[in-house]
């Protein structure tokens, strides 16, 4: 304790004995916490606020199917089905088709058999499934051009896009060039006419490379001219 301590501690015995003593502890104490907690309240004030991370974005949901659509899972089970449960290669072309071309309005299961050497022919049947317009039996065929040559006879799943009427699917559909897939023993390919998209997706022996350098007729009865 200093000497100024000291001489104020002796004066106070003098003047006012122990009460002042107590008193003056009582004073010293309270300006100890005073300090202390003005210390404190500045260090509160003058710290730094962390930055807040961002909201995270919210993911918006894929559009429901309307009406006279099908949606990608209605699609992935009617092709199991027909394929035989080889589900995971159907599965990954059909969102790859849904999400170039989006959600179609009709669809075909078929078989159909083909076979090429630089030209080629093809030849199918299956039924067309629509939401809310019936369902019809289609046949198609028609060449294929290019550096092409194998065989195959092959389950055909076909999605169908902005088809106005069922009658509308009777007309000849030409290819488009680079939409040709290949995925997990998948081909697909896509065919236009008239606004509306025929998306062929086919599981079987020799995917024949340029098999969408052509065109397919669809027809409401068979016949041989694929013209």
């Amino acid at each position: 304790m200093g000497v100024g301590s000291v001489t104020l501690l002796q004066k106070c015995r003098l003047d006012g004995g122990p009460a002042m003593i107590v008193r003056l502890r009582v004073v010293a104490i309270a300006s100890v916490v005073g300090a202390v907690t003005s210390t404190s309240v500045m260090a509160q004030t003058t710290a730094t606020i962390p930055p807040q991370s961002p909201p995270s974005e919210v993911t918006s949901p894929s559009p429901p199917p309307t009406t006279n659509q099908f949606s990608s899972n209605e699609l992935i089970n009617a092709g199991n089905h027909f394929f035989g449960g080889v589900s995971h290669g159907l599965a990954t072309i059909v969102e790859k088709a849904v999400s170039q071309w989006g959600l179609p309005n009709g669809y075909v299961l078929g078989q159909e058999a083909s076979g090429a050497f630089i030209g080629g022919l093809r030849y199918g049947d299956g039924m067309l499934y629509t939401r809310n317009a019936g369902d019809v039996r289609v046949f198609w065929q028609g060449p294929s051009v290019g550096f092409d040559a194998g065989a195959d006879g092959a389950r055909t799943m076909m999605l169908v896009y902005n088809l106005p009427q069922v009658a509308a699917i009777f007309d000849r559909f030409g290819g488009i060039n680079g939409s040709a897939y290949f995925i997990g023993g998948f081909g697909m390919t896509a065919l236009t006419a008239n606004n509306i998209v025929v998306v062929p997706i086919r599981s079987g022996i020799g995917l024949r490379l340029g098999a969408n350098l052509g065109y397919l007729k669809f027809t409401e009865i068979p016949t041989w001219n694929p013209f």
